[in-house]
Formats: structure tokens, sequence, C-alpha cells
């Protein structure tokens, strides 16, 4: 069998009343997180310059975008709030897929739901759960280091899948819409490279062609029928090595979502485990600058492929959440990491760049290429001790998880923090509804909470 076939199959088989409690509660978790961060992304990085570009692509629709008022096409929608999820890089992941797991497969599917209207809270918990399996085993299957950004490409596939399964397509209806998905794929590692914008706006472009993907396939599009493995499929011109049977055996048991990651820093998940060291270390012995005479990092070789840039007076808010020195410089400084610090003002500021310039970044010699761990951070005092700590899983990590309060006080900033805020009271409104998502009649009214300004 075909492994799209596989996907397909998996996508219709996932029923609310078979996931266990701890899948439905990953689930609530996870939406819950990500609602919260796009809610706060909409008053991000460039978010009114793309409000301003998406009226001239639409008006009025079914839709809702976070942090804005009036309704949009719900492609467009999709498109907007996962960009918002995305451009401050506060959005949770699985680490071992290296995809930001429900970046474009939740906007996408809140874009379906209230395109079609009666979606009850249970349908989007199984959409969600079984975009997150698709997502993440693909990026599971792929074993060479990425060149091209799986948070949007995969994502993307996720994303159909989550459409797909809100709309009821059958197996054949769900294969021709991961080969429409497949034709609009795209999201180079170039703008994660350069830390630009584009790289939250190639998952929204994936996101949007979801939608589309499976608006085409429920009109009778005949889409490509061996959209992974074909000659000219994903795993061939996308992915250097491959190792899918594994993953295609674990699809029954395992429900992916259970691993994905939520994140306590706005910046990226490979910054995590040395800023959490740092951390540690003031910790035990608040130090400023002038009593340190060196300051190493070493993390795995693929976290220094992603986030070992060195930190620049000119970087853009993007790439400073992308440098590990920088963000390890700030956490020294202030004793955390977070969304206040990757502001214009912020970012010009000479005393951090200068201890940025100062922190030595090493990897690890590893045989095994992980993404995300671990991470050791060493102080050399000037009085001549030295400390030391290591985070093998960051905090956030299922095996390092937040607390409730702390996921609650991070939903709670970003409400605040939205373009158009939520009040104490609507922000409350909104979690209870979250939390009670499995008995929701109609997404509908769950998006009445989240953008009670959009009418």
């Amino acid at each position: 069998m075909d492994a799209i076939e596989h996907l397909a199959d998996h996508v219709i088989a996932t029923r609310h009343a078979d996931l266990s409690k701890e899948t439905r509660a990953a689930a609530r978790r996870l939406i819950l997180d990500t609602m919260g961060v796009g809610l706060a992304g909409s008053a991000g990085q460039w978010a009114g310059d793309l409000s301003g570009a998406g009226d001239a692509w639409g008006r009025g629709g079914p839709a809702r975008v976070f942090g804005r008022a009036g309704r949009y096409p719900a492609g467009l929608a999709a498109l907007m709030n996962a960009y918002c999820v995305h451009n401050s890089e506060f959005d949770c992941l699985h680490e071992d897929a290296v995809v930001h797991a429900l970046t474009a497969i939740l906007p996408a599917a809140l874009a379906a739901a209230e395109q079609r209207g009666g979606i009850s809270g249970a349908r989007l918990i199984e959409a969600v759960v079984a975009g997150v399996d698709v997502a993440a085993a693909i990026g599971l299957a792929g074993t060479a280091p990425m060149k091209f950004f799986r948070p949007a490409v995969i994502g993307g596939f996720g994303a159909a899948a989550a459409v797909g399964k809100i709309a009821g397509l059958d197996r054949e209806g769900l294969i021709n819409a991961f080969g429409a998905q497949y034709a609009q794929s795209g999201g180079s590692m170039q703008a994660h490279e350069e830390g630009t914008m584009l790289l939250a706006l190639q998952i929204g472009f994936n996101a949007r062609a979801a939608v589309e993907a499976v608006d085409l396939a429920g009109a009778g599009l005949r889409a490509t029928q061996h959209t992974l493995e074909g000659r000219f499929g994903y795993f061939n011109l996308f992915e250097d090595a491959v190792d899918l049977a594994p993953v295609l055996a674990a699809l029954p048991q395992v429900r992916r979502i259970e691993e994905v990651v939520e994140k306590p820093f706005p910046t990226g998940r490979a910054t995590h485990g040395a800023i959490e060291a740092a951390m540690r270390l003031l910790a035990r012995r608040p130090a400023a600058p002038v009593e340190l005479r060196r300051i190493a990092v070493t993390v795995s070789p693929v976290a220094f492929t992603l986030v070992g840039r060195p930190a620049r007076s000119d970087m853009p808010a993007n790439y400073a959440r992308l440098c590990l020195s920088y963000s390890v410089a700030r956490c020294l400084l202030d004793g955390r990491v977070g969304v206040d610090h990757f502001t214009p003002a912020a970012l010009a500021e000479a005393e951090p760049l200068a201890l940025a310039a100062q922190i030595e970044v090493d990897t690890f010699d590893m045989a095994e290429p992980s993404a995300f761990g671990p991470s050791r951070v060493v102080l050399d005092y000037a009085d001549g001790t030295t400390a030391q700590e290591t985070v093998g899983q960051a905090l956030g990590h299922p095996g390092n998880p937040v607390t409730d309060a702390q996921r609650l006080d991070k939903f709670r900033a970003n409400c605040r923090a939205a373009a158009i805020p939520l009040s104490e009271d609507q922000a409350s409104a909104l979690a209870d509804g979250i939390a009670a998502l499995d008995r929701l009649d109609d997404v509908r009214n769950l998006m009445d909470l989240a953008c009670p300004q959009a009418g």
C-alpha cells in the first residue's frame, strides 16, 4: 500500500470517541497555546502590513482573523492566522519531526469549520489530532538535515488532513487533496537563514493551500496519486534520506500530538535548552556580566546550523529570535527572555550585543542528529571558579512540561498583547471554551470568543 493511502486511511479512522483522555487533553492544551500565540501575533512584526495587503485579496466571507475586525474568505483567514501564530517563534512544535505542529493545521481547520458551519469541538479535536499525526509522520520519515522548511511544507500536508477530516472526505478525496496540496507546496530554508518575515508567511501560504486543496478535491479534482513516493513525489524531491516503514507502522499506536512541545520562550526552539541552563545557573549564583570571564555554550550540530548565527547590530527580530548568542546574552542580563527583547529598541541596545559577541558557541560530537538537545552552558567567573549546567529536554517538552499555571500565564499575556486586546474576562471565557471543547456544538462559537471584535 502506498504511504499516501496509509495516511488517508489513518485520517478517516481517527475518531473522537476512540481518542484517549491524554490525547484529547493534549489537543485542548495545544489549541489553547496556539490560539493565544496567534492573538499576540496579530500585533507582531509585519502583521498589520499583511492585513493591509490581504484586504486587496478579499474581504467578506465566513472566517475570522485573530486581532482583526471583519470577516475573510476561508483560505485568506487561514493564511493570516497561520502567519500570526508563527511570526514571534512562540508556537508549539514536534521536535523530532522538526515541524511546528499546529501552526498551519489549526488555522486551516478553524477556517474550514467556519466555512462549513455546524462543526463540533469534538470534530475539531479529531481533525487536529489527525493532522498532527500526518505532519509528524512525514517529518519523522525524513532523516537528513532540512533543505526545505518543513514547518511550512509538511505543516501543509497536516493542514490538508485536518481540513479533509472536517470536510468528511473519503479515501479518494483525501488522496486528491494531498496531491493538490503538494502541487502548491513551498517553503525554503533561505527565509530561515536570513530571518525574514517570509518564514512565517511560508506557513501561511501552505495553510491557505490546504483549504483550497480540500475544496478542489471536494469538487472532483483528480490530483497526483503517488504524492509522497512517486518518482517526483515529496520524498524524492524534498528529502535526501527517508526511513518510512517504522513511521507507518507506528501510526495506529502513537498519537504524535502527545509528543508536541510547548515553547516557554519566543525564540527558536534550538535556543531553549541553553536559555534554561543559563537560568538555572543564575538561580544558583546571580552574576553580572562583569563578574564573568568566559561564557561557553555547546549545542547539537543541527541546533548550531539553526541558531548558531552571529548577533548583529542590524538584525531584524526574526533573525534575533533564531540567534543563540543573543538569546543567552539577554537571559544572562535580565534573567529571562521575553517578547519585549525583540522590539526595534531592544535590538538596538549595545550591552546585549556586546555580551553576545563574547559568548563562545560550539557543538557536541554527536553521532545522533538531534536538533534540540542537549545544551550546555559553562560560566567561568572572575574569581576563578566555574559552573556549568546541561539540559537534555528543555522546558516545555512532555518530559519536562510547563505547569498549568505557566501555560495560563502565557495565554493570558498573549491575549492582552493582541492587536485588539482581550479583557481578562474575555480571555477567561476563551480558555473555558477551549477546556469544554469536546462538548462544543459549533466551532464558530469558539471564534466568537477569540475574535469578539470581528462582527
